[in-house]
């Protein structure tokens, strides 16, 4: 039996019965060979494991839902674990069963590992599985998982514990040999040293890392990057070092079992990042040299052998503008892109973690990889805003052509992946991270996966917050990313770009939208339309109902997202047809609430037409558009005092400035700090002028629209903060 095959049959149906575990490898470095047999079925099974019967997914979200779908596919029952706001999430609606967390925060829900654990024993599940964030790289939940008698799937507590300070970490690979960056004393920083990243010890995700480029503001960051980091994390240790200017970000992926066998599963590229949390992933990396790619291969390897490692674990690393790879991180728990992994060689990475922790052994060699796969992570956020997250009810979250599978067999040519963690009807909260979903292309190249990724993207169907899905089409499509010239601040250069007012050709669908939006009001409000002709004729007639003289025109205002730009739709309809003000070339085939024809420059066009209360959502085969209908006239008990500081979205006052009312204050100094979705944003001045009211309350939750401060601006009227 090949290799291949070996693999091929260890991947159907539910993990070996007898496969049992054994104790965790607490030892020296291990081979990269399997002493035992290539099949993992055979052989005699180390001692101490068994089959997982039930399992907890200590998690929430778009993990808990990937973890939940490989137990449905291995045969074990699932326990999942809530807060308060996700009593009703899609990952508790999938579950066997479900234990709330009393609580709405991640500190005393999800990061209190005495309550996970005790959830588990009382659910009867004989196993955890941490996901990705929370408790994943957590040393002493993975030892309290395993006090309480229950597997672990994951890493022994004393890998984790190795590599889940970034701090101590960087000292074993040191040792080990794995090329990186030295830490800088933050004491002894100095202007030659800049720029600097200041950068969580445990965690990810971006979280707590802030990139210094005046000496000036250094303090100031590492308070901001330690609250951040002991929110998301539980721990405020943070560390500075050098911060490469035009670095690519990438990882290995490494996958390890107690037989001594440690695969490497390529490699992915994350330069495309936002506040260093990745937004674009793919593998292989494009225009990788070979001898970089073999160096990259070869330290993640010793990496993983250097602490005895077992399961998923990714190994990081910068590489330089010179070609030079440095050491990052190792993260220990599987990664938010393991999608683009299981695509090219065909794994299940989720039922592999288990099937490790059962005792299960590796081929000696892993399958070949196959083609290319590319992810996209759809946030609810405004990037053109500061990436502020956005939250609120998601009516519908569908994308064309998605694969039934979430991994793709051998013998596949290509297949569109989605990975969410909400589904229509579910809300998006102001607690937790605001990804709402992964998208996942693979194709023979990489071309091909962009182009069908960005694609998808643009015929989703995404009825609910705003999110980031116009940027990331634009990412795909843009010139520099189809070359591959990518490092960490391609996103941040080209950001202006990518959100800036649309020209006039871009203007034109939002415009046309929003005239199909007014149509659809229109006959939502008037006698159903008989069906339309076979041509496009005057439309008086197709819509009897429908009475307009020429001096009474019909006005509809619209605001369109995320451009900000607002549209007045003014239009007749007459025997003669449709008038409507800037659309000469345009002529009505037939309009009903939910589904508008238009004929533009002898162009038929269809628009797919959904309301929710003012927000109206148009979806053609181009693209989708959000808007909002506004109305006429501006409600008085709407305004406020001109140069008032609003929130920009829910969340809770962490933080004050050092200004009190009566202080002048200089344009984009900081007034206070607002932490949403597990981040902290600052609130800056607008304008240089006197601040006349603080209201902001530290510890105080607020609504979107809330006036948080009050600047009078100088020299003049003060100026309305947006």
């Amino acid at each position: 039996m090949s290799n291949e095959q070996a693999q091929a049959r260890t991947q159907e149906g539910p993990a070996r019965k007898d496969s049992a575990q054994g104790p965790a490898q607490e030892g020296p470095a291990r081979k990269d060979s399997a002493p035992a047999q290539a099949d993992p079925a055979q052989g005699p099974a180390p001692e101490g494991r068994g089959p997982i019967r039930v399992l907890l997914v200590a998690n929430r979200g778009e993990i808990a839902r990937r973890v939940l779908r490989s137990c449905r596919v291995l045969g074990i029952g699932t326990v999942a674990v809530h807060s308060d706001p996700d009593a009703d999430a899609a990952h508790v609606r999938e579950a066997d069963g479900a234990v709330r967390l009393p609580g709405e925060a991640a500190a005393e829900t999800y990061l209190r590992g005495d309550a996970v654990v005790a959830a588990a024993l009382s659910a009867g599940a004989d196993a955890v599985h941490p996901g990705y964030g929370f408790l994943s790289e957590s040393a002493e939940f993975a030892a309290a998982v395993r006090d309480a008698g229950l597997t672990w799937i994951g890493p022994s507590p004393r890998a984790v514990a190795a590599m889940g300070s970034k701090t101590r970490a960087k000292q074993l690979m040191a040792a080990a040999g794995v090329p990186l960056f030295a830490a800088l004393d933050p004491a002894r920083v100095t202007a030659a040293d800049l720029p600097v990243l200041v950068k969580a010890a445990a965690g990810g995700g971006g979280r707590g890392m802030r990139v210094v480029r005046e000496l000036a503001s250094l303090e100031e960051e590492l308070t901001a990057a330690r609250a951040e980091a002991a929110a998301a994390f539980g721990d405020g240790e943070v560390f500075v070092e050098p911060y490469a200017e035009g670095a690519r970000h990438i990882e290995v992926q490494v996958l390890a079992d107690a037989h001594g066998t440690v695969w490497v599963l390529g490699e992915r590229d994350c330069s495309v990042q936002r506040r260093h949390q990745k937004v674009v992933e793919e593998t292989p990396a494009p225009g990788l040299p070979a001898t970089v790619r073999a160096a990259l291969h070869d330290a993640a390897a010793r990496a993983a052998r250097a602490i005895g490692y077992e399961g998923a674990g990714t190994v990081e690393f910068l590489v330089g503008a010179d070609g030079r790879p440095y050491f990052l991180e190792m993260n220990t728990r599987l990664q938010v892109e393991h999608p683009v992994t299981e695509c090219v060689f065909g794994l299940d990475l989720v039922a592999w973690q288990i099937r490790i922790a059962e005792g299960a052994a590796l081929p000696p060699q892993p399958p070949r990889p196959r083609g290319h796969a590319v992810e996209a992570r759809l946030y609810a956020e405004d990037p053109a805003r500061g990436w502020q997250p956005q939250a609120g009810p998601v009516h519908r979250l569908e994308l064309p052509d998605v694969d039934a599978e979430f991994t793709l067999p051998p013998g596949r040519d290509a297949g569109l992946r989605l990975d969410s963690g909400v589904t229509g009807g579910d809300t998006v909260g102001v607690h937790y991270d605001p990804m709402l979903a992964k998208v996942i292309s693979w194709a023979p190249t990489r071309a091909e996966a962009v182009r069908r990724l960005a694609h998808a993207l643009e015929r989703a169907r995404i009825h609910g917050p705003l999110t980031n899905r116009h940027l990331l089409v634009g990412i795909l499509r843009h010139p520099d990313f189809a070359a591959a010239r990518l490092d960490t601040g391609f996103l941040e250069r080209r950001l202006a770009e990518l959100t800036g007012e649309p020209g006039q050709a871009a203007g034109d669908p939002e415009r046309l939208a929003a005239l199909a939006a007014a149509l659809a009001d229109a006959a939502g409000r008037t006698a159903p339309a008989p069906p339309p002709p076979a041509r496009p004729t005057p439309v008086a007639a197709l819509l009897g109902g429908w009475r307009n003289l020429p001096s009474q025109p019909q006005l509809k205002r619209f605001r369109a997202e995320p451009s900000g730009t607002e549209h007045e739709v003014r239009y007749r309809l007459t025997r003669d047809g449709l008038t409507a003000e800037g659309h000469d070339d345009v002529v009505l085939v037939s309009a009903a609430p939910d589904r508008v024809v238009l004929e533009v420059a002898d162009v038929r066009r269809t628009f797919e037409v959904a309301a929710y209360g003012d927000r109206v959502f148009v979806d053609t085969p181009a693209g989708g558009a959000a808007l909002t209908a506004l109305p006429r006239f501006t409600d008085p008990a709407e305004q406020v005092a001109p140069g008032s500081l609003r929130a920009p979205m829910p969340g809770t006052v962490v933080r004050l400035g050092r200004f009190t009312p009566g202080d002048r204050v200089e344009r984009g100094q900081p007034l206070l700090w607002l932490e949403a979705m597990k981040m902290e944003h600052v609130v800056t001045a607008p304008a240089a002028g006197t601040l006349t009211e603080l209201t902001a309350v530290v510890g105080r939750q607020v609504e979107p629209g809330t006036v948080l401060a009050v600047v009078k601006e100088d020299g003049g009227a003060p100026e309305q903060a947006p």
